[in-house]
């Protein structure tokens, strides 16, 4: 009888931790924080990171900083932009989706180009030509 209830008090813990955890992944991953339309970003990049849950370049842009996401590592791999493709101080040009809160300065790359290469990391989301 105790043995029960102690499974059940620690199956509804793990239900609920895993539950917990996977909120704000969740709530991470997907569009819905970015605004319909494309957005066209040109600056010099200023920080790259090439990590988990997405690569990010930080990008001046007339004297503001601007966070481009990509897709995930594997896939931004993929295309062919891998940790040495681009360094500090190259000009990059994002399309993509920009932030829908106004105030932030940020960006879901679709499409990014750097030294005369342009890398769809989000193929499917590229306008046609």
């Amino acid at each position: 009888m105790i043995s029960d209830r102690i499974a059940r008090s620690a199956a509804r813990f793990a239900l609920l931790a895993a539950v917990m955890t996977g909120v704000p992944a969740a709530a991470h991953h997907g569009w819905s924080w970015t605004e319909d339309g494309m957005f066209e970003l040109r600056g010099i990049i200023t920080d790259i990171y090439f990590g988990n849950p997405h690569p990010t370049l930080d990008v001046d842009v007339e004297g503001e900083s601007w966070r481009v996401e990509l897709a995930t590592p594997s896939a931004t791999t993929r295309t062919g932009f891998t940790e040495d493709t681009a360094k500090v101080g190259d000009e990059v040009t994002a399309l993509g989706n920009r932030s829908r809160e106004e105030t932030e300065r940020r960006m879901k790359a679709v499409r990014i180009t750097v030294n005369g290469k342009s890398y769809d990391v989000y193929p499917s989301r590229v306008p046609p030509a």
